[in-house]
């Protein structure tokens, strides 16, 4: 049975070994969808409940509450990005330009050290590169992700960056046997070591 483009399209993007890379774009794929800034997990940020990271994100772009409230209430994270870049230049916080990437690490280190299955998921790539792999080709998906292999991929740097910040955090594997063999007696001490390396 040949597949009809369409088809192929609804397929979840998934790690390709060959290139080590993780591909990932629609937040309702299997399992790197949890990726996307649009995946439905709330996070506390800022003293702020928010239903997704985008809305965390693009609430932090109005300079007027009401219109951060406003953007809070979009029915979905999608919406709430379609509001944020809609909004007129006075309605958006003078300097974003230079503070939106500093925003985006905030919110990410939030989602993931406030969901330790996001974190473990993300920390289960290993060293694979990460892209948000874009479908259409705008600007906003050549900035955070890759379009057809071109793009800054902006938040699978990011992805990439709070990766290795928590595998620096997590105890190895072989450093907690030796912890472990240092309180038992000698005997037990090398078998356990011998096991665990």
């Amino acid at each position: 049975m040949t597949k009809t483009p369409q088809t192929a399209r609804k397929r979840p993007i998934k790690q390709d070994a060959a290139l080590n890379e993780v591909r990932f774009y629609r937040a309702n794929e299997k399992p790197y969808g949890a990726f996307s800034n649009l995946y439905k997990r709330p996070i506390e940020f800022e003293g702020v409940t928010y239903p997704t990271s985008e809305h965390a994100y693009q609430a932090g772009k109005a300079v007027k509450p009401a219109v951060r409230q406003w953007i809070l209430s979009a029915p979905t994270p999608a919406l709430a990005a379609m509001a944020a870049h809609g909004l007129y230049v006075w309605d958006v916080v003078p300097d974003w330009a230079q503070i939106k990437f500093d925003r985006m690490r905030a919110v990410l280190r939030a989602k993931f050290d406030q969901h330790a299955d996001l974190r473990e998921l993300l920390l289960s790539t290993g060293e694979a590169r990460l892209v948000e792999a874009g479908s259409v080709n705008n600007a906003v998906n050549r900035l955070w992700g890759e379009v057809d292999g071109k793009g800054e991929n902006m938040l699978g740097v990011m992805l990439m960056e709070l990766r290795a910040t928590y595998a620096k955090q997590r105890p190895s594997s072989r450093g907690a046997a030796k912890k472990v063999a240092a309180t038992e007696s000698p005997k037990l001490t090398s078998k356990r070591v011998a096991a665990a390396a």
